[in-house]
């Protein structure tokens, strides 16, 4: 069937508490019409807008669409279904129930070419940020719109927060973007310059099963009965012609390229007000672009906030919404009532649970940036060792080195290491872990945004991409270019840095930790909660974000030896970020 037989069923009904416009035109610049859902106050009048633009269909279910999500999230903070009748909510967005009332207009756009939208389905491009500008310009138009519009979301809406918010929209007012990545290729893509798997498995379990023309094999609204793919059904050749293959485009930019910078955040244009927040927890995908935002971006007005947890759940709780909309009422109407917020708001990660600290920047400024020598002996130490060295089998379980912290120790921030390596082969990949053990030497691991045994702390680095780039790189934070490939000699010792991404631990007395260097991804090796076995991103540790030993890692370039050179002139190093007590 042809898009030319699609039927206007753009309509407004009362319900809950609401008036809901179901299937609103925007139209492009050419000539594309994307469809949304419009959830506003019964009392006519204009109202600050909250809006958000992405592929997980407007009219998909958080309960039918994600249910193991939904079932832990309201399980473990019940606040989250609390005060909503809970029939309109969506993964990743707010409940217009929890908005409504308050005196907001909320906006569900489907993308282009998902949902009740149709067009080419191009996930973070130039073309769908050009749209999101186009729909604020829309939005703020409205009779019922102040013409200040917000936006917020978890995830792949805080991405394209980011990416709008660099072409300036004159209308757009204030931005949360909640565990949102900024770098395509470093936050999403190449890990270090490692190819990750994780887009490859999302966009056929998350976007390809809600794109437009899907029609009558989707799911359905359980609101309005109608698909929440649109109401006309193409074949799957169609539905292929009408989208890019992600895989594909990622797998031909292995470089940091202009393919990626388009799909990345320029924090030299964004001035918009915002809201960062981060999840320590978010290990591979959700911290990293949070903490960058707030150390790069121009605007003046910025604040950041960490926590831990699943990246789907205190976005619903009362903390998250009260956040959220304080922030909102503050900038889109103007209340007051973020005056006098703390510029940085963490919930500091202890093994049995979260300590909420305010501080005034970040990193923090008392930091005690603390070198810890690694010994070919196994132990992590402040003195440089004599010289020595370890090797491991490149595609192995490879190294660890361990410290027994004396007294409670906090580290909180990002995280780097300087290794002075060698390979038997002309490159080698390094997976680095920051790793805690209690004193009987098990592992402490947490829920991470989307793995609940995520470890401390990870980062990654392909030897032959361990170029800097001098003007962005600090000591805690190295920025490798990624521009070029640059393979190894077998046999000579190499400097590599090694960024490890911002983390926070308070460390017991007389616990352990531990840096891992390792030629694949860390694997957990305690047991595993129902929760674990039956999430289909669950895995030891890394959830989706693995970098599986394959095609992109040959074993005649990767699969030799690695050689840690430790001590003297070849001091290798883990650097921390020790918080010291405030007096």
């Amino acid at each position: 069937m042809s898009e030319s037989v699609t039927r206007n069923t753009e309509r407004t009904v009362e319900a809950d508490g609401m008036l809901i416009d179901y299937h609103v035109p925007i139209e492009m610049d050419d000539g594309v019409v994307l469809r949304a859902d419009v959830f506003r106050p019964q009392r006519e009048g204009r109202y600050p807008v909250v809006l958000s633009y992405g592929p997980y269909a407007k009219g998909l279910s958080f309960q039918q669409g994600y249910a193991p999500q939904w079932n832990k999230m309201v399980a473990d903070f019940p606040d989250a279904a609390l005060g909503s009748t809970n029939k309109y909510q969506n993964w990743e967005v707010v409940d217009p129930e929890k908005w409504v009332p308050f005196g907001y207009v909320c906006v569900r756009i489907d993308s282009r070419g998902t949902g009740w939208s149709p067009g080419t389905l191009d996930v973070w491009s130039v073309r769908e940020a050009q749209d999101i500008y186009q729909a604020i310009e829309w939005a703020a138009t409205r009779p019922w719109s102040t013409g200040k519009i917000g936006m917020t979301g978890i995830s792949y809406y805080a991405i394209n927060e980011w990416q709008v918010a660099g072409l300036q929209p004159p209308h757009l007012t204030a931005l949360v973007p909640w565990e949102g990545a900024a770098d395509f290729y470093r936050d999403m893509s190449y890990h270090g310059g490692i190819y990750c798997v994780f887009q490859a498995n999302w966009y056929p379990q998350q976007v390809e099963n809600v794109q437009h023309g899907l029609g009558e094999r989707a799911l359905k609204n359980p609101n309005t009965g109608e698909s929440v793919a649109g109401p006309v059904t193409l074949s799957d050749r169609e539905l292929t012609q009408n989208r890019r293959d992600l895989e594909a485009d990622i797998k031909a930019h292995p470089l940091d390229d202009a393919w990626h910078q388009a799909r990345s955040a320029d924090w030299s244009k964004v001035q918009t007000p915002f809201l960062s927040t981060a999840n320590w927890g978010g290990q591979g995908l959700h911290p990293r672009g949070n903490f960058e935002a707030f150390t790069e971006a121009a605007t003046e007005q910025k604040w950041l906030e960490a926590h831990g947890d699943s990246h789907w759940s205190l976005f619903y709780t009362d903390y998250g919404v009260a956040l959220q909309r304080r922030f909102f009422d503050h900038f889109l109407k103007g209340d007051g009532s973020w005056a006098g917020e703390p510029r940085v708001r963490l919930q500091v990660r202890r093994v049995d649970g979260f300590v909420e600290r305010h501080e005034d920047e970040w990193p923090l400024a008392r930091t005690q940036w603390t070198k810890f020598y690694l010994d070919a002996s196994g132990r992590l130490q402040t003195d440089v060792p004599a010289a020595s060295e370890a090797s491991y089998p490149a595609l192995g379980e490879g190294l660890d080195f361990s410290m027994t912290v004396e007294r409670e120790t906090e580290i909180t921030g990002p995280m780097a290491a300087k290794l002075f390596i060698s390979s038997s082969t002309a490159d080698a990949d390094l997976f680095l872990v920051v790793r805690v053990f209690n004193p009987a030497g098990e592992e402490t691991v947490f829920q991470g945004a989307l793995d609940p045994n995520t470890p401390i702390a990870q980062g990654w680095l392909r030897a032959s991409h361990s170029k800097l780039d001098p003007v962005r790189s600090k000591p805690y934070r190295p920025f490798h270019s990624h521009d070029q490939v640059s393979p190894l000699e077998p046999g000579q010792t190499y400097e590599v840095d090694v960024e490890i991404w911002p983390s926070s631990i308070v460390v017991p007395a007389g616990w352990r930790v531990t840096l891992s260097v390792r030629g694949k991804d860390y694997e957990y090796q305690g047991p595993m909660s129902d929760f674990a076995r039956s999430f289909h991103y669950a895995s030891k540790g890394c959830g989706p974000f693995l970098h599986p030993i394959s095609s992109h890692r040959p074993e005649e370039l990767f699969g030799g030896d690695v050689t840690v050179h430790c001590g003297g002139d070849t001091a290798s190093y883990l650097l921390l970020p020790v918080i010291p007590e405030q007096s």
